[in-house]
């Protein structure tokens, strides 16, 4: 299937409460905010969010709406630190947690999208991780074995998109691509929608074919202006 575009508020219809959610970018960069918002206006609640780390800004953007809006029922990451919304609820645990490094988080998402079964590292072996994975032994070394992570549907973020879905990332692709290999049905915010062809082969990050709806999202000049409005308020506080 050839991917299509859609408003915003029709993708979101393609989300339901209880599913699990994977949403690309870490701290702002990368992050689909268009999407983002209409997740918080559904109001879509019980929610397994699968992102690389926590984004606050203050609430303001990103994965702290979610989290500010109680809308989140796990959280499946190897970051937290950055937003003290979220770190009260999985403290009071009204957010179950799935930790990893972040290493092996990609790694997680990769083998889901690949087809793998897990993925095995000696990465956190004698730390609080080894409750959040299977150990197991090779040639007398130990292992942590942990299951690939995949989702209902990723909502990620690109620079831009052809008819066909290619996608063209500016600058870092953040964990966007990877993310598009590995869940169910893949949404694609992006800043500007070409024809086909007018992104050359060399600069597809993602392939359309992994690609299943894509949405008009902020230019980047909103983007900027958005972030720059969040650090003068910041800066106020």
């Amino acid at each position: 299937m050839m991917a299509i575009q859609i408003k915003p508020e029709e993708a979101v219809l393609k989300i339901k409460d209880h599913d699990s959610l994977m949403i690309g970018g870490f701290l702002g960069a990368g992050v689909p905010l268009v999407m983002i918002d209409q997740i918080v206006e559904k109001n879509l609640k019980d929610l397994t969010v699968i992102s690389v780390g926590a984004g606050y800004r203050g609430g303001g953007v990103d994965i702290g709406k979610l989290v500010l809006n109680h809308q989140i029922k796990k959280y499946i990451t190897s970051h937290v630190g950055t937003d003290p919304n979220l770190i009260k609820q999985i403290v009071a645990e009204e957010v179950a947690l799935d930790l990893s490094p972040m290493g092996t988080f990609i790694e997680r998402v990769r083998a889901a999208g690949a087809g793998l079964g897990g993925v095995v590292t000696p990465v956190g072996l004698g730390t609080e991780v080894e409750e959040m994975a299977d150990k197991i032994v090779i040639d007398g070394r130990d292992y942590l074995l942990f299951k690939p992570i995949k989702a209902d549907v990723a909502i990620i973020k690109a620079a831009r998109c052809d008819r066909m879905g290619n996608l063209e990332y500016h600058g870092i692709a953040n964990t966007n691509p990877i993310m598009a290999t590995a869940a169910d049905i893949v949404i694609a915010e992006v800043e500007e929608i070409v024809e086909v062809g007018e992104i050359k082969n060399e600069a597809v990050g993602t392939a359309g074919i992994f690609v299943d709806y894509y949405v008009q999202g902020y230019s980047f000049e909103e983007r900027k202006a958005i972030y720059e409005d969040l650090w003068i308020a910041g800066n106020k506080i």
